[in-house]
């Protein structure tokens, strides 16, 4: 090879427009950072077992997988030549993935080879320290980003240059992250002109960068909101103010970079943020923190995130050879139990409370009634997983319109049994009526009457009661949020401690706020693990120098604000408009709209304290880094 290059890829707005812009701007603010190098550590390294039945030639892997579809395709077609009949892939409930588990790894090929060739089960555990050196990575990225303004402080042009990590070769959708995903998401929330992203991508002696919890929005949003504070101080401006006088309000919107949002209120998600975290009342508690020798910095950002990832008309555009659409199978058993087989995976987002919700709402009926089935491929249908944020929105979404079948289907079986059209026939709290009077039959007597077909209109109704929906969506959701942090800082040592964080999220309408706010909850929790302490380190040689929790710093409890100082929101609803749930999406919020709020903190917090020459402290913001900032080193 002639050089280490994997692509140069150019994306948004054309030269000419975005030179233009920046010409003719008022204000250029320019920023070099970097997007650091993260390990996912879910709680459950990677597992595989393999078996091999010789009497009927069936091989079954049980895996620690996010889709064991993906998995049982790529690995049966593309590397053991497995038809997929003959291929069972068992993914259980496994204790978290965030991304890393999402691609295929050798060891699952491997288990499902030798157990044939050694004709018995054979199995593998990685081990921690294996995981760190073998497990996908997140993030790494270096990034000069520049923001052009008008006389009046508008944004006219954004230009990103990126150099993207890929590691010593592509992994299952790494390629994707720096672009499309990263990409796409660079307008954020604001009615940005002209938007141009220029990324190159690189081979090196590491392990392979992929898909981490956000998967290029984070990189996306952390370049734009931190160029937005810096610009904030350049030209003397309030930073909440300088966001809000540049956010879209008109909707739908058509992005510089090819997506566009269908809906969103960037203002009420702004002022339910100011009010959570009583900006007003900050000048006091600084002055507090001064008196003890602290510095105290507020810390602001808005971000927005494309989520359900799955239109297979867009996704199929912009190079992606996979549908990305997801199905659900309700099965209506005679004593009117329910299965819901679904394509979506459970690892921690509690699929089995949130998905009988849905359905028990639909149907009338106790949620206790309802099973959820996952991760076996012998069992669901063809389904993509769990990731970016797509299981309500997506496979919920089919759930819904399998279940719509089902009422349909139940409400001719109850026409049938009350002598009267289906179309007159009122479904409510697990009672069939017919409108206008009072004659009735429960759902259980019609769900009896589907598989004891006695006296049966059999020529226009089918005997049982099970529907399969796919689903797959016209567009992203685009769920937004605005945050806010306080820290102080110890100027003498360099300590960041968070005081106060608050986010104030729109995702939609909300089917289990208490799963909606642990969700964000952890993933704040993991953006101020980057913000502040991880990082996957490598020497010049390649060699790994943080492979264990001894080097590796993961955010503890007492790094995070105590609960009454950690406030999550998600009041503001503005419903997405093209899922029957008008659901978006809020698994990687967190993670995305923390790093950037804390490392605005910690800068302001300094430049309260004289240290104005600091402008940027590169993640993770660790004692010694900000140490050597404040006294210019």
């Amino acid at each position: 090879l002639d050089d280490n290059l994997c692509y140069d890829w150019q994306f948004g707005t054309d030269t000419e427009t975005t030179d233009a812009a920046f010409k003719n701007a008022a204000h250029v603010t320019t920023l070099e950072l970097i997007n650091n190098r993260l390990v996912a550590n879910p709680m459950e390294p990677r597992v595989a077992v393999g078996d091999y039945s010789r009497a009927n030639d069936e091989h079954t892997l049980y895996t620690t997988s996010q889709n064991p579809h993906v998995i049982r395709l790529l690995m049966g077609a593309f590397v053991l030549g497995i038809p997929e009949h003959k291929l069972r892939v068992v993914a259980p409930d496994v204790g978290g993935g965030f991304g890393t588990k999402i691609f295929h790894y050798a060891e699952e090929a491997f288990c499902t080879f030798a157990a044939k060739a050694c004709n018995r089960p054979v199995k593998w555990t990685s081990t921690r320290s294996e995981a760190f050196m073998s497990d996908a990575h997140g993030r790494d990225h270096v990034t000069k980003i520049e923001l052009a303004l008008d006389k009046d402080n508008n944004f006219v042009g954004v230009r990103t240059d990126t150099l993207a990590n890929m590691g010593a070769y592509l992994s299952t959708f790494s390629s994707s992250v720096p672009t499309w995903l990263h990409g796409t998401l660079m307008a954020g929330n604001y009615k940005t002109p002209a938007v141009q992203v220029n990324v190159k991508a690189v081979f090196t002696n590491t392990v392979p960068v992929d898909a981490y919890r956000g998967a290029g929005r984070p990189e996306a949003t952390f370049q734009l909101e931190r160029v937005i504070d810096k610009a904030a101080r350049e030209l003397g401006v309030d930073p909440i103010a300088l966001r809000r006088q540049n956010f879209i309000t008109q909707f739908p919107y058509a992005t510089p970079v090819a997506v566009e949002y269908d809906t969103g209120d960037y203002e009420a998600t702004m002022a339910k943020m100011e009010e959570l975290m009583d900006i007003p009342g900050f000048a006091a508690r600084r002055a507090e923190s001064e008196k003890n020798g602290k510095l105290r910095g507020l810390g602001v950002n808005c971000f927005i995130e494309a989520c359900g990832i799955a239109p297979s008309n867009l996704v199929g555009q912009l190079g992606a050879r996979a549908g990305l659409y997801d199905a659900a199978t309700v099965r209506v058993n005679a004593t009117g139990s329910i299965s819901v087989m679904v394509g979506a995976h459970s690892h921690g987002q509690g699929h089995e409370t949130a998905f009988p919700q849905v359905v028990a709402e639909m149907l009338g009926i106790d949620e206790s009634m309802i099973d959820i089935v996952h991760g076996d491929t012998s069992k669901i249908p063809f389904g993509m997983g769990t990731y970016g944020s797509r299981s309500l929105a997506v496979c919920g979404s089919a759930m819904v319109r399998a279940t719509e079948k089902i009422i349909n289907k139940a409400k001719k079986i109850a026409g049938h049994l009350l002598e009267a059209s289906d179309s007159d026939i009122e479904l409510k709290d697990g009672q069939f009526t017919v409108a206008g009077t009072d004659k009735s039959v429960a759902w259980g007597d019609v769900t009896l009457a589907a598989y004891v077909p006695h006296n049966y209109p059999l020529e226009d109704i089918e005997p049982g009661l099970e529907e399969t929906a796919f689903y797959d969506p016209a567009n992203f959701t685009y769920p937004a949020g605005a945050y806010a942090c306080e820290v102080e800082v110890d100027p003498d040592t360099g300590k960041v401690t968070i005081e106060k964080f608050v986010s104030a999220d729109d995702f939609g309408n909300v089917v289990n706020p208490m799963i909606v706010e642990g969700q964000v909850h952890g993933g704040i929790a993991q953006g101020i693990g980057q913000a502040l302490l991880e990082n996957c380190a490598y020497d010049e040689n390649g060699q790994l120098l943080s492979a264990s929790y001894m080097d590796y710093a993961m955010p503890r409890a007492d790094d995070l604000p105590h609960m009454s100082n950690y406030v999550v929101d998600h009041s503001c609803q503005t419903p997405c408009t093209h899922n029957p749930l008008g659901v978006k999406g809020c698994g990687e919020a967190g993670a995305i709209g923390s790093p950037p709020t804390v490392v605005n903190a910690v800068i302001d917090a300094l430049h309260s304290g004289g240290h104005t020459h600091v402008n940027h402290i590169d993640m993770p913001v660790s004692p010694s880094r900000v140490w050597a900032a404040i006294n210019g080193q």
